[in-house]
């Protein structure tokens, strides 16, 4: 679930882009009403096809953004530096000479086949 501040983040880059569309269109018309030949007004919608794909990239990029934001706070939160490192575990000694256990032993080396132990 999105966070209420990454919400309005994104509402607000909407809002942005949805402004640069109609700045894209606008500047069209403009563009369409000023051109002399047929080849002018093409580039003309070209000019604002292409302004309005960037207003779309750009609002996926913020929203890329404000998702890396949020991971990144979290993620600071769970490995960040006000966690204490895990205590070290004190060795054991054992006398010199002898065979350290390396487990429990069963009979005939296979352990019994009770889920429960």
């Amino acid at each position: 679930m999105q966070s209420s501040k990454e919400k309005l983040k994104n509402m607000a880059s909407a809002a942005k882009e949805q402004v640069d569309i109609y700045k894209s269109k606008i500047d069209e018309k403009a563009e369409k009403a000023t051109a002399r030949t047929e080849e002018e007004k093409v580039i003309a919608h070209e000019l604002g096809k292409a302004k309005e794909a960037k207003a779309k990239m750009e609002l996926h990029e913020a929203k890329a953004r404000h998702a890396a934001e949020k991971l990144s706070t979290k993620q600071s939160h769970y490995y960040g530096l006000h966690h204490k490192p895990p205590p070290v575990a004190a060795t054991q000694t054992r006398p010199v000479g002898t065979v350290p256990m390396t487990g429990a032993t069963y009979p005939l080396g296979n352990p019994p086949r009770n889920k429960y132990i």
